[in-house]
């Protein structure tokens, strides 16, 4: 099976991604909580954490476990890796190469656990190139924030994504798709699935043919 490259995000009924302030704002994290909160009682998510045993073990159990499982390596964006960097644990949950989009090269940071975090200041194709050379036979996440994703999407480098649509109104944050090429990116529904908590949609992005007019 080739290589794909993907996004995974949890987003609101009324269309963001994650609070104003972000997770770690004040006010934000009740926001965020809400958001994510389909992923925060799963068993693989505190395993993968590290906050302890037990949790549940239903479908979006396996959800989580089946996106990570197909990840051999990340690209994020320099405002992720700095909020993450403060609240991650020190084996931060990704186990594999991340690669930072940076404004200029630092040397890399290795972490427990099999995450070591690349700085990349030559542009988003040169970080994915990477990302593609470690993931092996495995896929490329692009992890976010939203800036990043949407740069990766207006690009035509996105194979597919998933939208975890969670039945949470946010009223203000950042919105995924704010700035998306409509004009050039089309979408073909892949699947949807509903679980106790959120409904999970899957699309394959196909570059859609320039206007003759």
């Amino acid at each position: 099976m080739a290589q794909k490259v993907f996004f995974s995000v949890s987003m609101s009924l009324d269309g963001f991604i994650a609070p104003d302030e972000g997770p770690y704002g004040q006010g934000g994290a009740a926001q965020w909580a809400d958001l994510q909160g389909w992923v925060f009682p799963q068993r693989y998510f505190r395993e993968n954490l590290h906050l302890g045993q037990g949790g549940e073990e239903g479908r979006e159990n396996d959800i989580l476990q089946e996106t990570f499982a197909r990840t051999g390596a990340s690209v994020i964006g320099r405002t992720m890796f700095d909020l993450g960097e403060g609240a991650w644990p020190e084996e931060a949950p990704f186990h594999t190469p991340v690669y930072v989009l940076a404004h200029r090269q630092r040397d890399p940071w290795e972490r427990p656990g099999g995450t070591t975090f690349h700085f990349v200041g030559d542009g988003i194709e040169a970080a994915l190139d990477d990302a593609r050379a470690a993931a092996g036979p495995r896929d490329v996440r692009i992890g976010g924030g939203a800036a990043t994703i949407l740069q990766y999407l207006n690009a035509g480098l996105i194979d597919e994504f998933t939208v975890a649509l969670a039945p949470v109104l946010l009223g203000a944050g950042l919105r995924l798709f704010d700035g998306v090429d409509a004009d050039r990116v089309g979408l073909q529904p892949l699947g949807a699935e509903s679980t106790l908590r959120v409904t999970h949609l899957s699309y394959t992005v196909r570059r859609r043919a320039p206007s003759s007019s």
